[in-house]
């Protein structure tokens, strides 16, 4: 009894306020169905980490099993790689090698890493830790968790909440954006679709040589390319079907599994209860928020010069969040004129900024992890 009693004596505020967030995430993915997969884990992680002493991290010379996880799998960062190569093989570039010329929108809709960069700096964060927060602006969660570790950034756990629960509100968060910066007119512009044949040859080849490219041009983005790659050519070989559909399901699912409660470990009281942490959201949300602005207003500066103009809505699309963010935009542009369909336009951004994002990571990599 004198052990129960010296436990609960340890109990603190701030582990029940670490309870009432796991509560909150585990609420967002079960009511809200935020993100399930990761948000699900992460709660009870959280939740988890927070009791006094707990056997799940490392208490003096035990090392915890949640510990063991995230120096195997994180540390590392094998966990965000593996993933990557399930994301890989659920993702058809069909729409964007049908019309490649779309993958510049995804390039746009980086600004906002580069320019949340710059807002952290002066907010008092070091440039490591600028970087990482900077990418919580491309949607992708394995990028972020992979920029962040790679940079030992001190707020993993935040940076992992902020990032996965943006993509989970690309539906509230982009339509604001996108109206406020299009007028009605732009957004019902039409853009003509001819379903274009492209090549088995062609499918194998571009995993290869984006693979290729990209380690030229940023060698840091070599694994996270690399593996996105990897896993979509396991999709296009057509002689893999059986080893695509475990990448696709098993494989992404167990390490999504793993990687919500690994990352848990780092959303111990005394690491996330911080007032760093709230501008971590706020400026992952400033990050978001100029990402989709980037790929609008490009695309509305690209009508100035094209005589077939484009809709500036598909811009938004260049985040990485696949392929929530497509449809977001496919919907918006239905309730704008109901014979307006934009969804393969607007995939087809989506794809190019899965792959921009991930080359805007290992850019940042390049630059700053030296």
């Amino acid at each position: 009894m004198e052990f129960l009693y010296g436990n609960l004596l340890q109990l603190d505020v701030r582990m029940i306020i670490m309870w009432a967030i796991g509560g909150l995430l585990i609420y967002l993915a079960i009511k809200k169905d935020m993100e399930p997969s990761l948000l699900l884990p992460m709660g009870f992680g959280a939740i988890l980490v927070n009791l006094p002493n707990s056997g799940a991290v490392t208490q003096g010379a035990e090392e915890g099993v949640l510990d063991v996880l995230y120096n195997a799998g994180i540390a590392n960062e094998l966990f965000p790689l593996l993933l990557f190569v399930g994301i890989g093989a659920m993702i058809d570039f069909g729409p964007l090698l049908e019309n490649p010329k779309l993958l510049i929108f995804g390039a746009a809709s980086q600004f906002g890493i580069f320019f949340t960069l710059s807002l952290a700096s002066l907010c008092g964060f070091s440039l490591h830790d600028a970087a990482s927060i900077a990418v919580i602006g491309a949607a992708d969660g394995p990028t972020a968790i992979f920029v962040a570790n790679v940079l030992h950034s001190q707020y993993l756990g935040a940076i992992m909440v902020a990032a996965y629960s943006y993509m989970a509100l690309v539906p509230i968060i982009q339509p604001p954006v996108i109206k406020l910066l299009t007028t009605k007119k732009e957004r019902t512009i039409h853009m003509s679709y001819t379903q274009g044949q492209v090549s088995k040859t062609t499918r194998i080849l571009f995993p290869i040589v984006v693979t290729v490219l990209a380690g030229l041009v940023a060698p840091r983005s070599v694994a996270l390319v690399g593996f996105l790659m990897f896993g979509n050519l396991l999709r296009e070989c057509g002689v893999l079907n059986s080893l695509s559909d475990t990448a696709q399901n098993v494989l992404a699912n167990l390490i999504t599994i793993f990687l919500g409660i690994t990352i848990a470990s780092q959303m111990q009281a005394d690491k996330f209860l911080a007032p760093q942490t709230l501008m971590i959201l706020g400026l992952g949300l400033v990050a978001f928020i100029f990402d989709t602005a980037g790929g609008v207003l490009f695309a509305k500066f690209m009508n100035l010069f094209l005589k077939k103009k484009v809709n500036p809505m598909i811009g938004a699309c260049g985040i990485s969040a696949f392929p929530m963010s497509s449809r977001v935009v496919a919907k918006m542009a239905l309730a704008e004129d109901k014979g307006n369909f934009l969804l393969m336009q607007a995939a087809g951004v989506n794809v190019g900024g899965q792959v921009a994002s991930v080359i805007a990571g290992g850019l940042i990599l390049n630059l700053i992890a030296r």
